[in-house]
């Protein structure tokens, strides 16, 4: 005879609060809001904001669309990663250029 194995499984809820960075990002906009003196210039913002993410996603589709101008890109693309991988990653002198660059940059970027 054969025995049939029941497990209980038990779940219990913690005290950390699963969406405490949405509900700071809606603190942060509500504060934002409540401490705004020009609403209409936000609100006016806040449309342009979604006009541009629309035209530019038409922008792009429009372009996709094109026989050309994809392959073009994509051509480009390719070319250009092998070039970089060959002038900075391919030997070790100019590895180390670029770690050098990189650590300017970013040391120009934080101000130190």
């Amino acid at each position: 005879m054969s025995r049939k194995r029941c497990f209980t499984v038990v779940a219990k809820a913690v005290g950390d609060d699963s969406d405490s960075s949405s509900g700071s990002f809606v603190k942060y906009v509500r504060n934002a809001w409540n401490n705004s003196e020009d609403r209409l210039a936000l609100v006016g913002l806040g449309f342009a904001a979604i006009a541009a993410f629309w035209a530019s996603s038409s922008l792009i589709a429009a372009i996709d669309k094109l026989p050309f101008i994809p392959s073009a890109l994509e051509f480009i693309g390719i070319w250009f990663s092998w070039w970089f991988i060959y002038r900075y990653i391919l030997f070790k002198p100019d590895r180390e250029e670029l770690v050098r660059n990189v650590k300017n940059s970013i040391s120009d970027i934080l101000g130190q």
